[in-house]
């Protein structure tokens, strides 16, 4: 990303059908995000309804970020569900890294079903002022 905001139109269909398992259809949800991006580095939000800390993995591997997550929406004992299109989603989406990021430091905090994910830029990326002397 550059100085330059791109805003992107999520499509509802965001939906991937994964193989059958058991017999149960298993549903994966790609989680809508915001991304804004500073000097300083990159700040992910993703929406996450229903899913706790528990069930949720964040990992980097080979420049890739990948966020996973298990929604457990609970339904109580005296209640008999009608209808539910998607009774436990699971969400997932990937991203590729820049090599300016640091991987290594990347911060995640998780409240009230939504993700945020800091990436801070590597100090030799970041940019500096550099001093003009008087000849």
């Amino acid at each position: 990303m550059n100085d330059n905001t791109q805003l992107a139109q999520r499509n509802d269909g965001a939906v991937v059908q994964r193989p059958e398992e058991k017999g149960a259809r298993k549903i994966t949800l790609v989680p809508a995000v915001d991304i804004v991006e500073d000097v300083n580095g990159v700040t992910l939000w993703a929406d996450l309804p229903g899913v706790s800390r528990e069930n949720l993995q964040v990992s980097f591997n080979d420049g890739a970020l990948h966020i996973e997550g298990q929604a457990i929406v609970p339904t109580p004992s005296n209640l008999r569900v009608q209808h539910a299109e998607i009774r436990q989603p699971h969400f997932a989406r990937s991203f590729s890294l820049s090599p300016d990021l640091d991987a290594a430091q990347i911060g995640a905090v998780l409240q009230d079903g939504v993700l945020k994910l800091t990436i801070p830029r590597r100090e030799e990326a970041r940019p500096r002022r550099i001093p003009i002397n008087l000849a």
